[in-house]
């Protein structure tokens, strides 16, 4: 469902448009775009995203599936408020923002969710485990690794976890940015998005 400040029924808003802080993760455009394809919504999904951080998975999901929840799990008191800065920048109503730290948190959720994105957070391997306990048959799960650390902790937890249909992806985006008088392609920072699904 389209606000006023992004009056469109497609993803990817640009980055300027959320308020952010200094230090706060935010996924950026393209990286959301590769992450919301590989969680594979449908429009009354229950999401639940670990480390929200700056916000912009919730209020992306919530204008893609008005009919959908998002639970928003953030630690940071200041954070969390942040979250729902921008949902409200952007007129989302169907996101809860929880300020807690997972995984000790999640057993006070009282919606269930069909799928879960873990934005961060640590130690990964125990949030995505007990994460995984919430999650019915054909729920799925997708966790961001922006080093190699991350994507190892995270691809063994799915091989304990037997999750099927993995996938993996690595982004590699660049944008053209004007410098001076003159315009060139600059990196987006590069990372895997891991997803799996749970068919038992």
């Amino acid at each position: 469902m389209p606000s006023q400040l992004w009056p469109y029924i497609t993803p990817g808003i640009p980055d300027e448009l959320f308020e952010h802080l200094p230090g706060i993760p935010m996924s950026q455009r393209e990286v959301r775009l590769l992450l919301i394809a590989q969680l594979r919504l449908k429009s009354d999904s229950v999401l639940w995203d670990i480390g929200a951080g700056t916000g912009t998975i919730p209020v992306e999901v919530g204008l893609l599936c008005p009919g959908g929840q998002i639970i928003a799990i953030e630690r940071d008191e200041e954070v969390a408020n942040l979250i729902k800065r921008n949902c409200d920048r952007f007129d989302v109503k169907n996101v809860e923002v929880v300020e807690g730290s997972a995984p000790e948190c999640l057993h006070d959720l009282k919606v269930a969710p069909h799928r879960i994105c873990i934005e961060g957070g640590r130690p990964i391997q125990d949030i995505l485990q007990a994460a995984w306990h919430y999650l019915p048959p054909s729920g799925r799960v997708v966790a961001t690794a922006a080093n190699l650390e991350s994507l190892y902790a995270i691809s063994q937890s799915f091989s304990l976890l037997r999750a099927r249909n993995i996938e993996v992806v690595q982004s590699a985006v660049n944008r053209l940015e004007t410098r001076g008088f003159s315009q060139s392609f600059t990196a987006v920072d590069p990372i895997f998005i891991l997803s799996g699904e749970k068919l038992d």
